[in-house]
């Protein structure tokens, strides 16, 4: 049974001031306590009360960050003037700060939340890590307060009111999340052009629905639940291009840790990549996956059951995801620009809805055509004959009797043409 921690806890909007003054993102304040982002989460809202050993020591972090002098009193003002107020109800501003735990970077191990404790590395994989060593000190820890103001360049407000524009919080929260949405999408689909794709589709339906994923509590759910859902269409099997399989990855390690996960069932899949991948909680999952619950457990188990059998090394979840994030981060995918992508949406846009034009356009002009030929009046149909029964058969001539004959040739020898007719004669 656990207890409450036996030093006091500040209130959860203290809670958050602290780490947001210590420039401590939620996935490094969870890696120091050893929880996930979204315990985090929960205890700066005030939805879950730490307890135990975990909330102890996050207790203790608190209070050593208060006087210890690691945190400086937060200004009055903005963090940063190139990041738009979290608190604007605008349609056009987002708090990427808020957009969830579902935006981590597959491309670096660094960006991964939800996650703590030591990395456990197998023996024959300390070689290739420390070759990847290099290319992970060149992406610093990121902080999701400041990333998109940095990718997106200089935001201006446009108005007084230092709201973000609907184009500038669309390309922020495009740079932010769609380069590690097209690695978790090429996990599910093992095709790069597809997972580059399907994320752009996405994309693209939030920029046409934009002030409805803007006033979203989570924007990246939701662009990665659609994203998800146009990788994973059963349509794709259909168009030539992709009857082919893609080449897979060099190393045979992860190319048969791909070759598995393409082997799962989609539902199984998913649930195992929003789980044991991105660091989704539970409930989070089974709610994207539209299930319940203990569907969504059943699932992550027998995907796990799956992996595990094939992949005895990968029988320790934790193992399971750096497995995952090393396999999404030895592929050079890129995601387009976010002006290309905005753009793409408006033109597929503008041609459906001309298309919608046209084919109402054409429906009006065959109705007013029919309505103009067709009958004023109601004509019965003919109906069909029917064979009349009890009728004799006709009966066929029989041979020429004397007389017939005589009458025959007494017709042909006369004349045809005068005054002279041929009168019967009494008999």
């Amino acid at each position: 049974m656990t207890q409450s921690p036996a030093m006091p806890l500040p209130p959860p909007k203290e809670r958050r001031r602290l780490r947001e003054a210590a420039s401590l993102t939620r996935a490094q304040l969870a890696s120091r306590v050893g929880v996930t982002s979204e315990t985090v989460r929960g205890w700066e809202t005030g939805r879950v009360t730490p307890r135990g050993r975990k909330g102890e020591k996050y207790a203790k972090l608190l209070n050593s960050l208060e006087t210890e002098g690691e945190v400086t009193p937060p200004h009055g003002g903005a963090a940063d003037p190139g990041v738009a107020d979290p608190g604007v109800a605008d349609p056009g501003a987002v708090d990427p700060g808020d957009v969830g735990p579902g935006v981590v970077d597959f491309g670096v191990a660094d960006h991964v939340s939800g996650r703590s404790g030591p990395v456990p590395v197998l023996d024959r994989d300390r070689d290739r890590s420390r070759d990847r060593s290099r290319d992970r000190d060149r992406f610093p820890t990121l902080d999701r307060r400041r990333v998109p103001a940095r990718a997106a360049g200089p935001l201006r407000p446009d108005d007084a009111t230092g709201a973000l524009t609907p184009d500038q919080a669309f390309d922020a929260l495009y740079a932010f999340c769609a380069p590690a949405l097209v690695r978790q999408t090429y996990l599910l689909t093992g095709r790069r052009e597809l997972a580059r794709e399907a994320v752009e589709r996405a994309f693209q339906i939030a920029w046409q629905r934009w002030p409805e994923v803007a006033r979203d509590r989570d924007p990246a759910g939701w662009v990665r639940a659609v994203a998800y859902e146009c990788a994973l269409s059963p349509w794709h099997r259909f168009r030539p291009r992709y009857r082919f399989s893609e080449p897979p990855p060099s190393d045979p390690f992860d190319r048969a840790l791909l070759d598995t996960l393409l082997k799962l069932p989609p539902s199984y899949r998913r649930t195992l990549l929003l789980y044991d991948g991105v660091g989704l909680g539970l409930p989070e999952t089974a709610a994207e996956t539209e299930a319940s619950t203990r569907a969504a457990a059943n699932r992550l188990a027998h995907a796990r059951e799956a992996l595990a059998e094939r992949l005895p090394e990968l029988a320790d979840p934790e193992v399971l995801h750096w497995r995952l994030v090393e396999l999404a981060s030895i592929e050079r995918l890129r995601a387009s620009k976010p002006l290309v992508v905005r753009r793409g949406g408006e033109r597929r846009a503008r041609f459906w809805t001309r298309a919608a034009i046209a084919f109402t356009v054409a429906l009006i002009g065959t109705t007013a055509l029919t309505v103009r030929t067709a009958p004023t009046r109601y004509e019965p149909p003919v109906p069909r004959g029917e064979t009349v029964q009890g009728v004799p058969p006709p009966v066929a001539p029989g041979p020429l009797s004397e007389s017939e004959r005589e009458l025959r040739a007494k017709l042909r020898e006369a004349e045809q043409k005068g005054p002279e007719r041929l009168m019967p004669q009494p008999r």
